[in-house]
């Protein structure tokens, strides 16, 4: 063992090191930092259009002439439409995108992507403001639709060169979208501006957008703007490596991947078909004769109330995970069925129980979300899992396009008995 003390070089070299590493330790716990702030706002912008349609789709679907049906009906009535339609349409074009996108769009770059789901966005709001058609106002939720959807897959898929708790971050940005969007809009109608001016309020989202993801956001090295993806292809499937390693792969070699997926895609596919057969299915059907709300509105603040519990739930897997993500999927199903009971025979007494109900709705939704792409990131291997962040995401499409399709004539046969 040698006992001889350090030379002064030496010392002097040791706390030039210490000094060194802790310099360095702050800047990266600065770049974390923020960075989750980015994909908290990122999250919260991807998801804030797909949640303004939703809320404002009972206007949407009681629109003539460019005037609210709603002010000629007091009490309960049946819109001719269903507002499923209007889930269609918010969720068909991000299914597409979803189920093709995995498939190509590796090979366009980053910055092109985002700049596209900027674009979108602000063309959706600017649309469905001046529309005085349910067509043109269909339109737009097609155009917020494709911005999420390529917005989601672009910011799963990127995730990846981050730290893994960018994952909650985003997610929890997307919770904290449900609750902006639904209560901006909810909020804005109450104080008496009209739909068309409180859709144009909302248009200072996609410059946050924007601003986010090219000024708070540090991009890793090797996403470069002038390139795409990433700097480099590896044909070769290797453990614990921070490339995709699947831009060179045959679509064959992809599916074969998607298998293992499965035991995260399943519990979201019949979540999402569940809590969206609720929301676009039953709500617009759940009405309580109270003298300070009328239908439409008891409509836009059950959104209100179930995005706050899919806040909660998106926010809450840095502090505990549910590895059983079947729980709370079985949960949705027995509320499904409580909300369905109670539009058929009224039998809840008071419009708070259902608020109560709606809310772990949404937090059922919410911790399958967070705790299916956090079990992702932990288990699937790096080199895979950039793609297999973007393919899970394809199952609460799904589930959300079936529950839209089973809405329709939910709302139409209930409509039938309740008038």
């Amino acid at each position: 063992m040698n006992n001889q003390p350090l030379l002064q070089s030496d010392r002097d070299t040791s706390v030039t090191l210490d000094s060194n590493t802790i310099g360095e330790n702050l800047n990266n716990a600065k770049e974390l930092r923020r960075n989750l702030i980015a994909f908290w706002i990122l999250g919260l912008c991807n998801n804030f259009g797909y949640v303004v349609m939703l809320s404002a789709a009972y206007n949407i679907m009681s629109v003539q002439n460019g005037e609210a049906d709603t002010k000629k009906y007091p009490g309960f009535h049946c819109n001719k439409f269903s507002t499923g339609l209007i889930l269609l349409a918010d969720v068909l074009p991000t299914l597409i995108i979803k189920l093709t996108a995995p498939f190509y769009i590796q090979k366009v770059n980053y910055y092109i992507r985002v700049f596209i789901v900027v674009l979108l966005l602000a063309v959706s709001l600017l649309t469905l403001a001046f529309s005085t058609s349910v067509g043109v106002s269909l339109f737009a939720v097609v155009l917020a639709s494709a911005s999420s959807g390529i917005g989601e897959i672009t910011f799963l898929s990127i995730s990846t060169h981050f730290h893994k708790t960018t994952v909650s971050a985003y997610s929890s940005g997307t919770g904290m979208a449900g609750v902006a969007g639904a209560l901006s809009y909810a909020g804005l109608i109450a104080t008496g501006l009209s739909h068309k001016n409180t859709v144009l309020v909302l248009l200072f989202v996609p410059v946050i957008f924007a601003v986010a993801f090219l000024f708070i956001l540090k991009m890793p090295n090797d996403i470069q703007f002038f390139s795409n993806t990433s700097k480099e292809e590896i044909p070769v499937l290797t453990h614990n490596i921070g490339q995709d390693q699947t831009k060179a792969m045959s679509t064959r070699m992809k599916l074969k991947l998607v298998l293992p997926l499965w035991r995260y895609m399943l519990p979201l596919f019949f979540v999402y078909l569940a809590e969206y057969t609720i929301n676009q299915g039953l709500y617009e059907l759940v009405y309580y004769d109270v003298s300070w709300l009328s239908q439409g509105a008891q409509y836009r603040w059950f959104q209100v109330d179930y995005q706050i519990g899919v806040f909660l739930s998106r926010s809450s897997v840095n502090v505990f995970q549910i590895r059983k993500i079947i729980i709370p999927t079985l949960l949705q199903y027995v509320i499904l069925i409580f909300v369905l009971l109670e539009v058929r025979f009224s039998f809840v007494p008071s419009l708070w129980i259902m608020l109560i109900v709606i809310f772990v709705e949404g937090l059922c939704g919410g911790a399958v979300y967070v705790n299916a792409f956090y079990l992702i990131s932990e288990n699937v291997d790096k080199g895979i899992r950039e793609f297999s962040m973007g393919v899970a995401s394809v199952a609460d499409s799904f589930g959300i396009a079936l529950a839209g399709g089973i809405a329709i004539p939910i709302h139409d046969s209930l409509c039938r008995l309740k008038t």
